[in-house]
């Protein structure tokens, strides 16, 4: 890179890093945060269509997009926007995703009263819901975008799409069909986009997709009613044994896998080599890690990443608050498994009910309740190489890698529906507290969010990058 080339790229990083000090990028961050945009709410639907039509629309126009709201596949589910920037349709195009909706507020278990909808402060955490999920992510990626159109006199070379979803926190409704519908607007060559956390705080990150997910529901009603233990119990089918026996069958009491379906295939050679000695908790606010939980033979880094886990997320039968003495009338218990690629998932319901009645719970009811496809771009593709370049360039430190996040993002969306090459670059951490009270930022990770995504946008700009578009190494 001659002299010219690494002024004009440091110049743009500088440009990026200049929002912080200006004060612009957390006064726009908090405008965005102030719109209570629950997906989950349904009275806030006005609030999630505000977000597109007068956050994002008008930035995006401003930055030379055309800004194109759209009615969601799935009826009843908010709106999605795409934006086109096209400078020339013979030059590469870069996707670029977001979401702007939020979890519920949770306003009154926050500390130190601190405001949900507002920015907050406290030594170097920046407070907020969505701050770090996602409001605060894409904001880091428009912003850097912003200082590299400016840095470049207006013309990027090479064109940039985006897609903001209002919905991803429930599930991201008709987002694959949306792309799907509109493959040739969303076509593109590459994709970026940054959710979920880093490894560790202080390791930056780029993941190529994400386990998968699958969700479903066990449930037992004898028909009895309630009926008094004292007067019934030890004749009739108490539903919360026969439940929690069902799941015995498919967890051992230390969290391990007891069925084969259920599995994860062995972790390819490549992916074991990136996770392997990946820290794994240690910060001040992460939980105990229990060494010989789950998959023990595996380290830290290939049980959280490399392997399928399962899941309780939650169990019912009677009242625990007020207990009676009833043998309960019903007992259900809601399961999820996260999954590896390379995890045959669409046969698990059937795999499941042979499974059970085979073990004698043939009255218990199965209920899937929804899932998608784990995705893994491979470490080698060219694209990974470019921006792990990128990133060391702008930060003077390697990236690490992650073949895949340990949480579940549509990336399949983007990966299958659209079959792009897909590159994460996450601007949180596994303690942001993102769903819970006390979400936040942090300063540090910002700063080199921004930093970062300026590299990579100036970067794309470079001849060199023009071989990306056919997959081609650089």
């Amino acid at each position: 890179m001659d002299t010219t080339q690494r002024s004009g790229r440091e110049h743009a990083l500088q440009l990026a890093v200049n929002e912080l000090t200006n004060g612009n990028f957390y006064r726009s961050l908090a405008r965005r945060v102030a719109l209570k945009t629950v997906s989950q709410d349904p009275s806030r639907q006005d609030t999630l269509h505000d977000y597109l039509n007068n956050e994002m629309s008008p930035l995006l126009t401003e930055l030379g997009f055309d800004c194109q709201i759209i009615a969601n596949p799935s009826a009843g589910q908010p709106p999605l926007l795409i934006g086109q920037r096209i400078e020339d349709p013979a030059l590469s195009t870069l996707l670029l995703y977001g979401h702007g909706d939020v979890t519920d507020g949770q306003e009154d278990k926050w500390a130190n009263g601190i405001d949900p909808w507002a920015l907050t402060f406290i030594d170097g955490r920046v407070y907020g819901r969505g701050t770090a999920d996602n409001k605060g992510q894409h904001s880091v990626n428009l912003s850097a975008l912003e200082a590299v159109i400016k840095a470049r006199q207006g013309k990027l070379g090479y064109n940039v799409k985006i897609l903001f979803e209002m919905s991803e926190e429930i599930g991201s409704p008709g987002l694959e069909a949306a792309c799907l519908a509109y493959k040739e607007a969303l076509k593109a060559d590459l994709f970026l986009a940054s959710d979920g956390p880093r490894i560790r705080h202080d390791m930056p990150t780029l993941f190529l997709g994400s386990r998968g997910i699958l969700q479903l529901k066990l449930s037992l009603a004898t028909g009895n009613g309630g009926r008094h233990s004292g007067n019934w119990g030890g004749i009739i089918t108490n539903p919360a044994v026969v439940v929690c026996n069902a799941i015995a069958t498919l967890l051992s009491a230390e969290g391990r896998i007891q069925v084969g379906f259920l599995k994860a295939p062995a972790i390819p050679a490549e992916v074991s080599q990136l996770i392997r000695d990946l820290p794994v908790g240690g910060g001040e606010n992460d939980p105990t890690i229990n060494p010989a939980w789950g998959e023990n033979q595996l380290s830290d880094g290939e049980r959280l990443y490399g392997t399928n886990t399962l899941e309780i997320l939650g169990m019912s039968a009677g009242r625990t608050d007020k207990p009676v003495g009833a043998i309960p009338e019903s007992a259900e218990a809601v399961l999820q498994l996260r999954f590896v690629k390379g995890t045959d998932w669409q046969t698990i319901e059937s795999h499941l009910r042979q499974h059970l009645d085979t073990h004698g719970f043939k009255a218990i009811q199965i209920e899937m309740l929804g899932g998608y496809t784990a995705t893994r771009l491979d470490p080698h593709h060219p694209w990974v190489g470019f921006v792990a370049k990128s990133a060391r360039l702008s930060l003077k430190e390697d990236a690490h890698i992650l073949p895949n996040l340990g949480g579940t993002i549509p990336n399949h969306c983007f990966s299958e529906a659209l079959n792009l090459p897909t590159v994460w670059l996450p601007h949180s951490y596994p303690s942001c507290n993102q769903h819970a009270p006390d979400e936040h930022l942090l300063e540090t990770i910002v700063e080199q969010g921004l930093k970062m995504a300026a590299g990579v946008f100036w970067d794309l700009g470079e001849p060199q990058a023009k071989k990306l578009a056919t997959n081609e190494a650089i």
